[in-house]
């Protein structure tokens, strides 16, 4: 377990595991994305190693490999019974990748939006806890802390701290953003903050959202008396949709790969990463880091600025 000033001084998160994986020769089946590599042995070691290449580029953090193992995803996959083998090779995984490191890295256990992605989920708010419940008791074993993943409404918020409050582990919460500056629920992270914030918070970040939105949400965040920061998408869209909208592969189709939908921005080279994320650093965030299409690369610049 991490302090919980951790992210009082500038930390380094790690870039986008999934689309990582894909870059490096992983063939995705149906919709469990990263997770087909966790399913299917024979891609253990490339896990391993793209976590290494993420801690080799300067990470103080990397996050679980387990964000399309939750429950629901892995039902429509046909794989439900693999829920606990999934969720404890990613941490596995994680802790070999540090071992095989030999530096003085942290793990942080992803906790995912539960249903799917980029939206509220507004099943029943029991269900919601025990799909959290369920997958934070498979990983706790192997991480410092957990990491609520792309959060898109306060009643995942509730439902996820109900577990991690339970366990005694600090909290790194992700809310995802739209445009509009508010979370796919309608909810600003002002309310959010207000009605959830507890001792278990470590930070707060931008998650898995444009460079543009980072950059006016963290003028919100910058109020409200908690380290944060970003961990930014380079998708070719401002607002991503959620995987129905472009995968749409049976559990034993080969599955799209993201970006021929959403796109991806060439643009942003590892220097033009490392100028915004200066940027946001000098207005006072402390938590640098990718998601999708971001790659060691981008990572390696942001670490400079430690």
């Amino acid at each position: 377990m991490i302090n919980k000033n951790f992210f009082n001084k500038t930390k380094i998160l790690d870039g986008g595991m999934g689309q990582e994986l894909l870059a490096n020769g992983l063939v995705g089946k149906g919709t469990l994305w990263s997770s087909t590599a966790l399913l299917d042995e024979k891609y253990h070691d490339l896990v391993v190693n793209t976590h290494l290449s993420f801690i080799n580029s300067g990470a103080d953090v990397i996050v679980t490999n387990n964000f399309s193992s939750r429950r629901q995803r892995l039902k429509q996959n046909k794989v439900e019974n693999k829920f606990d083998y999934l969720n404890i090779k990613a941490g596995e995984l994680a802790v070999k990748a540090r071992e095989k490191s030999k530096k003085n890295i942290y793990i942080a256990g992803c906790l995912p939006a539960q249903n799917d992605t980029y939206v509220s989920d507004l099943r029943e708010m029991n269900v919601i806890k025990k799909d959290f419940a369920d997958q934070a008791n498979l990983i706790k074993p192997f991480v410092d802390f957990f990491y609520l993943d792309v959060i898109s409404s306060g009643n995942e918020v509730e439902a996820a701290l109900d577990i991690t409050e339970k366990l005694n582990m600090p909290v790194l919460v992700g809310l995802h953003i739209k445009k509009n500056g508010k979370l796919p629920s309608g909810e600003t992270v002002s309310e959010i903050v207000k009605k959830y914030k507890n001792n278990n918070w470590i930070g707060l970040i931008a998650a898995c959202v444009s460079l543009e939105i980072v950059e006016k949400s963290c003028l919100e965040f910058k109020n409200l008396n908690i380290p944060y920061g970003f961990k930014a998408n380079l998708w070719g869209v401002e607002e991503p949709l959620p995987v129905h909208a472009f995968n749409t592969a049976k559990f034993n189709e080969i599955g799209k790969n993201p970006n021929i939908r959403l796109g991806k921005r060439d643009d942003v080279t590892g220097k033009v990463f490392y100028n915004f994320a200066k940027k946001i650093l000098d207005n006072g965030a402390t938590i640098l880091g990718g998601c999708c299409e971001t790659k060691p690369d981008h990572i390696k610049e942001i670490a400079k600025l430690k």
